[in-house]
């Protein structure tokens, strides 16, 4: 079983920065496609951004293109989010999951890790 870590949240002023990670365990990570999702207080999960296998190819919700950029290290097993001109509505755990391709949003694997919490406000 594939075990995801998600870190790199915290407090943040609008207009801010942060940059997530998730560490996921097994050696054939190289192999997925992987999304990240968030979830608001109050409001289903949403998703954000995917990257296929090879990190050559991206997706993003509109909400986040143009702020966000998802990449990839296949030899330390991680996926990242930069986030950048972050907004008070991009306050949320954010997620990290398998996926089957760049242009899929369900998340593959019917478990979550813990999240990392972003919070953006002044």
């Amino acid at each position: 079983q594939v075990q995801l870590v998600e870190s790199g949240g915290g407090l943040v002023q609008p207009g801010g920065s942060l940059r997530l990670s998730c560490a996921a365990s097994g050696s054939i990570f190289r192999l997925y496609a992987m999304g990240w999702y968030r979830q608001a207080p109050g409001k289903s999960r949403e998703w954000v951004a995917t990257i296929d296998s090879g990190g050559d190819s991206t997706n993003y919700a509109g909400s986040v293109r143009g702020r966000f950029t998802i990449s990839r290290d296949n030899a330390k097993n991680t996926v990242y989010l930069e986030m950048n001109s972050l907004k008070p509505e991009d306050t949320a755990v954010y997620y990290c999951n398998r996926v089957a391709s760049t242009t899929a949003r369900e998340a593959l694997l019917n478990y979550w890790g813990q999240g990392t919490q972003v919070t953006v406000s002044s």
